[in-house]
């Protein structure tokens, strides 16, 4: 509202909407009628969602193909903003919605307590995209500061301040300078830049998570986790399961298993699985380089569901086995090539960098050496913290430790790094936009 007054109005609309929709759906036992405020609801909600977010997308894609094949038609765009967070409130929403009606939870009645479900600060602008089930009982109990909470709050916030401004932020400036201009970057160039992008992204959307979660948590509410390591995955099909898990099990959840899930015949399981993905492609943005990068991670899916390629169990504290290590090298190898799509600037620049990538040549552009230095030493840490937690999850070590002097170092350590080394104006959270 400080910065455009007449965007509260579609946050409202949404909350209103599905607020009465869901007490409407609880009053009535009848099925067809409950289907109706149902369909109301969905129909309300991802309108606004489509004229703000997707409408001048369908409307150039449509009439500029229809304009190829020589038939002259045409719709003004409009020309509007996209709110911040909408995709987000949006969907936890109509999640609300959808709740009651299949009976998993009961209708709230208190406005007030709804609206705060739709709008709590912390992830109102970019998730985790919370389920009522979880969040809502937690307004009504009373909160008393727990110290212990409250510690566990900051060192989530702490680190989440590093992920993104030592590491997202410092990674933009090299990822930015080649990806803006991908034709003038030789092979080797472009593949680092790729890489130091999927590092980029990780970190700037897990780092706005841990200071989300992190700073509900000092408020006394707990949050669901919407990252967990996601580059030690070893299938695309268990990255997934680790990266925003909040979005992932959504998707799951209100269109995956409602299509059929994989209780279906295999044909139709890949039929699901693609048209999950390439709708998840197309909430993060409307561009095709969206879509095509959903339905390349959809595309995965279903490769290794027919080669049955499944991660076996890994004992903890083991994590140098060979198969272990060729299945995480052939998942971030592809989930790099995926990245390509969704940080291009245009669907043009993307083949540019893939032909160029395939075609080995010219020599490596470092730019600002100290800048290109703090980034592989910012990869470094994060690495050997994901590394630690991963295959170590019961030792208490670093932030956990029950050394008060190796906790004291190692806030030290981190904070110091992050007012040295940090990058603090490096702009916007990247999912602000989506």
């Amino acid at each position: 509202m400080n910065w455009q007054p007449i965007y509260a109005v579609l946050i409202f609309t949404s909350t209103l909407v599905t607020y009465l929709c869901a007490l409407k759906i609880d009053a009535t036992q009848i099925k067809r009628r409950k289907k109706t405020y149902l369909t109301l609801s969905l129909f309300i909600n991802l309108s606004i969602l489509f004229l703000f977010k997707y409408y001048n997308f369908f409307n150039s894609s449509i009439f500029g193909l229809l304009n190829d094949l020589g038939i002259r038609m045409s719709l003004p765009n409009f020309d509007l903003l996209l709110p911040v967070g909408i995709s987000f409130y949006t969907f936890q929403a109509v999640g609300y919605t959808i709740d009651v009606y299949r009976g998993d939870i009961k209708s709230e009645k208190h406005f007030g307590i709804y609206a705060l479900f739709v709008s709590f600060f912390p992830q109102l602008v970019a998730g985790p995209i919370e389920r009522a089930v979880n969040l809502l009982p937690q307004f009504k109990e009373t909160k008393i500061f727990n110290y212990e909470q409250a510690s566990d709050g900051i060192r989530l916030m702490i680190w989440g301040f590093f992920m993104k401004i030592v590491v997202a932020d410092r990674l933009a400036i090299y990822v930015n300078s080649v990806y803006g201009v991908p034709e003038y970057h030789s092979s080797i160039t472009l593949l680092i830049g790729t890489v130091f992008f999927a590092f980029q992204i990780y970190c700037d959307f897990a780092g706005y998570s841990n200071i989300a979660i992190g700073c509900a948590k000092i408020l006394g509410f707990d949050l669901m986790t919407n990252f967990k390591r996601p580059y030690f995955a070893q299938s695309c099909a268990e990255f997934w399961s680790r990266w925003h898990i909040s979005l992932s099990t959504w998707f799951k959840d209100y269109l995956y298993i409602p299509l059929g899930g994989n209780r279906v015949g295999a044909v139709k399981n890949y039929r699901n699985l693609l048209i999950t993905f390439l709708v998840s492609g197309l909430w993060h943005g409307a561009n095709w380089t969206y879509v095509i990068w959903g339905g390349l991670n959809g595309f995965y899916q279903i490769i290794f569901k027919i080669l049955d390629v499944s991660p076996k169990s890994r004992k903890i504290g083991v994590p140098f086995k060979f198969n272990y290590l060729v299945n995480l090298t052939i998942t971030f190898v592809l989930i790099c090539f995926s990245w390509i799509f969704f940080r291009a600037n245009s669907l043009y620049d993307a083949i540019t960098i893939i032909e160029r990538i395939i075609t080995v040549s010219g020599s490596l552009f470092i730019g600002d050496k100290s800048s290109f230095a703090y980034s592989i030493f910012a990869i470094s840490l994060l690495l050997i913290k994901d590394a630690v937690d991963e295959f170590y999850p019961d030792k208490k070590m670093f932030f956990t430790s029950e050394y008060r002097s190796v906790r004291y170092l190692s806030y030290t350590f981190i904070i110091s790094t992050i007012l040295l080394l940090g990058v603090f104006d490096g702009g916007q959270f990247i999912y602000f936009q989506f």
